[in-house]
């Protein structure tokens, strides 16, 4: 008798705990790109309903069978279960029409790192959204407050500046805009609680604190390639025994996407104006040749159908 009234003592208990985390039960995702689809797999993974926004049907089902494949190679490493894949998936809903997102408690923008496309999404979620929505930019570089600037109620704008691969890293940054309410912050880090991760609250400038110190280490990591002083293999050795890390910068770059790399330096580079962001020329160079690392097969490395490097 005793244990039947602790469990329902602990069900009230869980049930009050989820009106306080301030009652996000259902999600939108604006773009639906790695990011977008990392955030939308976590978000699901954690037994919220999510809405992933593309601009049209082909971008749309090419990320479907993009998240897919991506959950499936994780469960042939055994890390996943076919009844996880078939669940996350379950909570997924998949549209091109922005005005579906109107009854989100939470919307994020997870699109390119372009100031005026943020701001155009923003400025039209503003006209359909419900007024207690809380709006969340994934933005790594640009200004929060910039993007607010378009919307009618800049106390409820925050960023949530997620690491890829979203599932794996523990850590979001918590990026306060001038006007995001005391409120919003502990709505979200809460949100950012019941998805597993560790949140930290970083002030609003380019950058914030990972992307920002992550720069330099990657720019002077392929200026080392690009000088012949050593092979990307061993440059990544070096840093993986050297200091603990688990991937090397090289390899790091690659599973980030050289073409999102590339756009954070020339806008850390575009804004500082410091030359440990001036992007190496052999980014310029993979990218241009849409050799994006690990998305598309070659960067740095080339990579199998599983992601794995081939050596």
């Amino acid at each position: 008798m005793q244990k039947e009234n602790f469990d329902i003592e602990e069900i009230v208990k869980l049930s009050k705990m989820n009106l306080e985390e301030g009652a996000i039960n259902a999600v939108a995702i604006i773009g639906a790109g790695v990011m977008g689809q990392g955030i939308a797999q976590t978000i699901a993974a954690a037994g919220i309903e999510v809405l992933i926004i593309e601009k049209n049907d082909e971008a749309l089902e090419n990320a479907k069978v993009s998240l897919a494949e991506s959950i499936d190679r994780e469960i042939k490493r055994w890390a996943m279960t076919a009844s996880e894949k078939k669940a996350i998936m379950a909570r997924i809903s998949w549209t091109i029409k922005f005005e579906d997102a109107k009854n989100s408690d939470l919307i994020i923008e997870a699109v390119d790192e372009d100031l005026e496309l943020k701001k155009h999404i923003f400025r039209e979620l503003d006209k359909i959204a419900k007024r207690e929505a809380i709006f969340v930019s994934n933005t790594s570089t640009l200004s929060l407050s910039k993007i607010a600037e378009v919307t009618k109620h800049k106390q409820r704008i925050i960023g949530m500046h997620f690491l890829n691969p979203v599932p794996k890293v523990p850590l979001v940054e918590l990026v306060k805009a001038i006007e995001t309410s005391n409120e919003t912050v502990e709505t979200v880090r809460h949100f950012a609680q019941r998805l597993g991760k560790t949140a930290i609250e970083v002030y609003e400038y380019p950058g914030f604190v990972t992307t920002r110190a992550i720069v330099p280490l990657l720019n002077e990591a392929m200026f080392i390639y690009l000088e012949g002083i050593a092979t990307a293999k061993d440059i990544d050795t070096a840093m993986k025994l050297g200091y603990n890390f688990q991937h090397g910068p090289l390899e790091m770059a690659d599973i980030m996407g050289l073409d999102e790399v590339l756009a954070w330096m020339d806008s850390l580079w575009q804004i500082l104006g410091e030359p440990r962001y001036r992007a190496c020329p052999i980014l310029r160079k993979l990218v241009r040749e849409r050799k994006l690392g690990r998305k598309t097969g070659e960067g740095f490395y080339r990579y199998d159908s599983n992601g794995k490097i081939i050596n």
